[in-house]
């Protein structure tokens, strides 16, 4: 591996790290909950290893416990997931040109903690595909590792013990935070929360997560666009 390679590797890992440090507490505690709705360990690696995707999988977890039965499990996963098109759609710009294969592999790994760190890298620049895998890649080493750990030491674990429940809560709320970087995102981020809980109210089912992020994103970024133009006629009249 010559000092290119080394490179790339490294500032790979050093942005994946904090993911994989956020992972492992959740992915012990996805396992711990599925061993308790009777889920085998090797399920659980099967689940982690195909899907890969946190909330659809807590949420799997949730409606087998319940009894729900696997069309309702697969439609409710899907929707949740539909959120992937919008990260993909964002990611996409940066990724042109790339061949299939490649794409195939990198979107396998795609996830909020890993769109989150891999876009704010590419719009800094000094970034590219192949750091963008490492950091995809190993979160998702990390994550099959902690989901098999926690099934496998889930007997030993009381049921609801630890706060295991509000795990992938709270990962979001710190994604949410981190996100907040000017006034228009906070004013995104409240009207998705408002939307989300009115969409709820009137609607049944799980549309509103979908919904509630589409709308507040169309929302937002025509927010951001009439804010761009109305700063354009300013910076003309101070140029003259």
């Amino acid at each position: 591996m010559n000092n290119s390679n080394r490179q790339t590797l490294r500032q790979g890992a050093a942005a994946a790290w904090p993911i994989c440090l956020g992972y492992f507490p959740i992915g012990l505690a996805l396992g711990v909950l599925a061993q308790k709705a009777g889920l085998p360990w090797w399920a659980v690696a099967m689940m982690s290893v195909m899907v890969f995707a946190g909330s659809a999988q807590f949420i799997c977890v949730a409606m087998i416990a319940a009894g729900a039965s696997s069309t309702a499990i697969i439609l409710t996963t899907f929707v949740v997931n539909l959120r992937h098109i919008l990260m993909s759609s964002a990611l996409a710009v940066y990724l042109q040109g790339v061949n299939r294969r490649f794409l195939a592999l990198y979107s396998y790994g795609v996830t909020d903690e890993s769109f989150a760190v891999n876009l704010t890298r590419f719009r800094k620049g000094k970034w590219d595909r192949w750091r963008a895998l490492i950091v995809n890649h190993l979160a998702n080493s990390v994550w099959i590792i902690a989901t098999i750990c926690g099934a496998l030491v889930g007997q030993f674990v009381p049921q609801g013990a630890l706060g295991i429940d509000y795990a992938l809560i709270g990962m979001f709320i710190c994604l949410l935070v981190f996100q907040l970087q000017g006034r228009l995102y906070i004013i995104t981020g409240l009207l998705a929360a408002v939307i989300s809980v009115v969409w709820y109210l009137v609607i049944p089912g799980d549309s509103y997560i979908v919904g509630a992020s589409m709308s507040a994103a169309t929302v937002g970024y025509l927010l951001k666009r009439h804010y761009r133009r109305g700063r354009k006629p300013q910076r003309e009249r101070r140029d003259r």
